[in-house]
């Protein structure tokens, strides 16, 4: 058979805590999946609950899949009643889906104890189930649930599930890491036994409990899996399912097993971005393959060995999955970092030493007082640029800024209300604004935008959309200095600036004007005078 990768994010991903979905969140991550190149997707368990019946009944209509096939999870037939006659067995047979997958029993404690039923109950179960589902036209896989588990506990009993499914036309059976407590070696020498002792195709299915989901997948796949299941991003329960991009990236870019169809694996780091999107669960920047900083470089040494050849330090070319080099300007940069990054920003530094050690002893002093620019490229580019150009971009001249800050009344009702007055000068003329928020930085946001707006009204398209603040002087209290993060967006792409201060007002203050004057100096043609 043809190996067959296959995603549960829809089902068993949907069960990481804090991550709801709702029907058109599972569409829009179907097509999603789809563009990736998934050989099946479990749309959920029809019939378990309406939100997964509606799934299946719209997707007949609204999904074009081009190379995914929709599955629907259910459970064997209940205990003492035909297949053909159990209603959440009808409703994956009503679901539209040319494909069920099962899940059965294959832990002898698990039948007797949760299912209360006997172990040759719980057989008939199985092969009543896949067989009226097979005479009804549907491609039948089944999960053995809790298998490693149930196979160390009895091994007889565990494959003799296995052979029953085969037997009634089940055409793969996935080995269930139900509780995620296997290690690569284990997986290994199971996988290896069934193959041996069974006639069926094998597939795996991990859970990430020992940290070891994607190596268990893999160390499978090589015992002789054919069908590999998991979760885009990692999402499920606990500590979540075998990351599905990290698997087929590592059997097809490792092991030369092209697992997805051709070009398609360079979709990666675009579809995971994507579905973490739609989940609202940002996305974890260490991610292997497709996080933010899975190709990223800090180290000055690093830096100079990437600038003979990215390959010295990079295990594969970040575009073979859709990602990007980066490099972070911070106090361990060499020279060769700030080579790097200015070529990365369009300044080709090569020729100027003398420029280039400038920036780099800037760049170390000023993160000795705090700042950081590996995460503020914005604000690194403003000092590049402060540096090659001999000035920084200057739009408007502050003259001066206030806030006031009033409360009424004592406890936590205490009514509050904040002000800021903004006196500032752009292209010759004096502007004066006051701003109210619900704090001091929103209050000084809406007082210096609308003062810049007056002179340049494509400040009102600006937005503020992160802000973080942290203290970095250790052993200080409420007198430790403050370190502030602000991101801003035009609506197309987003920069980050960094502001330091003896007070969170002052920090955030330095962050804002940086903020406003890279984004102008974007989508404004040449500074103005003051």
């Amino acid at each position: 058979m043809e190996f067959h990768v296959y995603d549960t994010t829809l089902r068993d991903g949907a069960q990481q805590e804090g991550l709801n979905l709702s029907v058109a969140d599972k569409l829009a991550i179907a097509r999603h999946l789809d563009g990736l190149g998934v050989g099946f997707i479990e749309g959920g368990w029809p019939g378990a609950n309406p939100k997964d019946t509606e799934f299946f009944k719209r997707a007949v209509s609204e999904l074009d899949l081009e190379h995914a096939r929709l599955a629907a999870f259910g459970s064997t037939r209940r205990a003492g009643v035909r297949a053909a006659d159990d209603p959440q067995v009808a409703a994956l047979r009503d679901s539209g889906a040319s494909v069920v997958t099962l899940v059965a029993k294959s832990h002898d404690r698990h039948v007797e104890l949760a299912l209360r039923t006997t172990l040759e109950e719980n057989l008939a179960m199985i092969r009543d189930t896949v067989s009226h589902l097979r005479e009804e036209g549907q491609q039948v896989f089944l999960d053995a649930e809790h298998f490693f588990d149930g196979y160390r506990a009895n091994r007889d009993y565990a494959v003799e599930v296995l052979r029953t499914a085969y037997e009634a036309g089940a055409e793969v059976v996935a080995l269930c890491d139900t509780n995620g407590g296997m290690l690569p070696g284990w997986v290994s020498d199971v996988v290896h036994d069934v193959r041996e002792t069974t006639q069926g195709a094998v597939g795996i299915h991990c859970h990430n409990d020992t940290g070891c989901a994607v190596a268990n997948s893999l160390a499978a796949v090589e015992a002789g899996a054919m069908h590999v299941q998991g979760c885009i991003n990692g999402y499920g329960e606990r500590t979540g399912n075998a990351d599905l991009v990290s698997v087929v990236a590592n059997l097809q870019l490792k092991l030369g097993r092209e697992v997805l169809p051709t070009g398609l694996l360079g979709e990666a780091t675009r579809v995971a971005h994507a579905v973490a999107e739609v989940t609202n669960v940002p996305p974890a920047g260490r991610q292997p393959y497709v996080g933010a900083s899975a190709f990223t470089h800090k180290a000055g040494l690093h830096a100079s060995a990437i600038k003979v050849d990215p390959d010295l330090y990079q295990h594969m070319d970040p575009a073979g999955v859709g990602n990007d080099m980066r490099l972070l300007v911070s106090d361990m940069a060499g020279r060769a970092s700030i080579e790097l990054k200015g070529r990365e920003l369009g300044y080709d530094l090569s020729d100027d030493r003398d420029l280039v050690t400038r920036v780099t002893e800037r760049v170390k002093e000023a993160e000795q007082r705090g700042y950081t620019f590996e995460a503020a490229d914005a604000s690194f580019e403003l000092l590049l640029i402060e540096e090659v150009e001999g000035a920084r971009p200057s739009f408007f001249e502050v003259e001066s800024w206030r806030v006031i800050s009033e409360a009424r009344g004592g406890g936590p009702e205490a009514a509050s209300t904040t002000e800021a007055i903004v006196k500032i000068h752009a292209d010759g003329v004096r502007h004066v604004e006051t701003g109210e928020g619900n704090g001091p930085v929103n209050a000084l946001d809406q007082a210096l935008r609308a003062a810049i707006t007056r002179a340049f009204p494509v400040v009102a398209d600006f937005d503020l959309i992160d802000f973080k603040v942290r203290l970095f002087d250790q052993g200080h209290g409420t007198d430790a200095r403050t370190r502030v993060l602000i991101e801003t967006s035009d609506g197309a792409t987003s920069w980050t600036t960094v502001g330091v201060g003896s007070n969170v007002i002052e920090a955030s203050w330095e962050a804002l004007v940086d903020g406003l004057t890279f984004g102008l100096r974007r989508h404004v043609s040449k500074t103005t005078p003051a």
